[in-house]
């Protein structure tokens, strides 16, 4: 589907004709192909403290689509056609767009909806992206190693399941005839993309609302720390406001910035916003998928009786590396340690398992790790768990390289992959083994550690198998992947 275009010079009269209040402010278009964002238009002082508001009825939410949709039938149509997927922000947000983007193209002479001034205003938003859901098969190859990878590729099979269902539930609906109809419906899986991606790098957690887009606002840019002069909030009336910092008082021609999230890790500033904050020292936190062993006898029980993401987020906090992930416990306990499972047969004829630690029920991995810190075993635990991340992020590390080696071959074969999308992988990669070979280095120290405690030599004593001994991380040549 074609996506109409305005240019944004045309966004004040917009927001004059809907009520949009800019106070010493205007959204243009900045030098260095930097694209557009806010601006100052005269130095601020705090008591010019409201940089622009937003009426209420402007803003995006759940809440307020399923208002705007009391009035109109098509949108009302489908939100209900889809079923749980409209009752989110995210559901609501997308099919919105959807229905605007539609009324607001040049291809479509079937008209759908009633019109809202988001039917103007998605004119203005961006219809190119650098997020890797619309990079090249060659670039998507870069991240090879990454955290991202197994993301995307989540995320893409996920648009995909979306986009089915979204099809399948208001094809046979008549306003929807102008996205499905086979001699002149217009709808891709490439317009379901850009909607996400809209949604991925413009949503905003607007305090008493909940997740919203803001028109206008959302042209606001990202600057961290003490680069952050502006930020979001909610006023007594239930408007948008976009206000200063306190203490920030930007000069006339100054960007006013606010920040995406400075504690996003670099991974999540990719895949939501297609770039890296060039503040990070590191990777800031990632995720890393771990399996049960196929040989742990309760593998199957323990997948079907937890509800706990398969891995573990490795961060940074005050300097120091940390780890969280529920299931990574579950790895580290058996039957022989008070792990037991049992099938009930419950009144109504179904079954259920059961879970229990030494002979009492348990509810969940958090249950679960709350019962092995009472035990007097808990050092054994930790060394178990300590034990198991430091190979998985030694596996990690390994495709890294292998990863950067891959980059350099497919930056010499292939000229067509974008120079700045090249850049982001790497530095991607870089960020992120930096961030590993740190948390190794601590984590082993640990391990070390808990080798020594002596309820651990005490249980190594009364083995009869023991582990091979965790040998001291060696970088080798301490290679440089950046």
């Amino acid at each position: 589907m074609h996506w109409d275009s305005w240019a944004i010079d045309a966004l004040p009269s917009w927001s004059a004709l809907n009520n949009v209040e800019l106070n010493g402010t205007a959204i243009s278009i900045l030098q260095a192909d930097r694209g557009s964002g806010i601006v100052a238009t005269k130095d601020t002082t705090m008591k010019d403290s409201v940089l622009m508001t937003v009426p209420r009825e402007l803003v995006l939410s759940v809440e307020t689509i399923w208002e705007f949709a009391k009035s109109d039938q098509d949108l009302n149509s489908i939100l209900h056609a889809v079923g749980d997927f409209g009752q989110n922000a995210r559901g609501a947000i997308l099919i919105f767009l959807l229905v605007q983007i539609t009324a607001s193209s040049s291809d479509v002479t079937r008209r759908i909806g009633n019109g809202h001034p988001w039917t103007d205003y998605v004119r203005f938003l961006p219809t190119s992206f650098s997020m890797p859901t619309f990079w090249t098969e060659e670039e998507c190859k870069l991240l090879r190693g990454t955290s991202l990878e197994p993301a995307l590729r989540t995320k893409m099979k996920a648009i995909e399941r979306e986009f089915d269902h979204l099809r399948a539930s208001t094809e046979s609906l008549g306003c929807c005839k102008a996205w499905w109809d086979p001699d002149f419906g217009y709808l891709t899986i490439q317009d379901y993309l850009r909607v996400d991606a809209l949604y991925r790098s413009r949503a905003m957690d607007l305090p008493g609302t909940g997740l919203a887009l803001v028109p206008c606002i959302d042209m606001a840019n990202h600057g961290s720390g003490d680069a952050t002069n502006a930020l979001y909030e909610t006023d007594a009336h239930g408007n948008a406001v976009l206000v200063l910092v306190t203490g920030k008082t930007p000069k006339a021609g100054e960007e006013l910035l606010i920040t995406y999230g400075d504690d996003k890790g670099a991974c999540e500033m990719v895949f939501s916003y297609g770039f890296i904050d060039p503040n990070l020292e590191n990777a800031r936190s990632l995720f890393l998928d771990i399996e049960i062993p196929d040989d742990d006898p309760l593998k199957h029980a323990k997948i079907e009786a937890f509800d706990a993401a398969p891995g573990f987020r490795v961060y940074t906090s005050n300097g120091e590396v940390s780890w969280y992930g529920p299931f990574v416990w579950l790895q580290c306990v058996n039957e022989e340690d008070g792990l037991e499972f049992r099938i009930l047969q419950c009144n109504n004829g179904e079954r259920e398992l059961q879970v229990s630690w030494s002979g009492a029920i348990i509810d969940g991995v958090i249950a679960l790790e709350k019962c092995l810190e009472r035990s007097n075993m808990w050092d054994v635990f930790r060394l178990r768990a300590y034990v198991a991340i430091v190979q998985r992020i030694k596996v990690q590390l390994t495709e890294q390289e292998t990863g950067y080696e891959g980059r350099g071959d497919v930056a010499a074969t292939e000229p067509f992959i974008r120079p700045r999308i090249g850049k982001i992988a790497s530095a991607l990669s870089h960020l992120e083994s930096k961030l590993l070979r740190q948390a190794v280095a601590e984590f082993e120290d640990t391990i070390v550690h808990l080798l020594g405690t002596a309820e651990v030599k005490r249980y190594l004593n009364t083995e009869e198998t023991i582990n091979e001994p965790v040998q001291p991380y060696d970088n080798g040549d301490d290679d440089d992947f950046s």
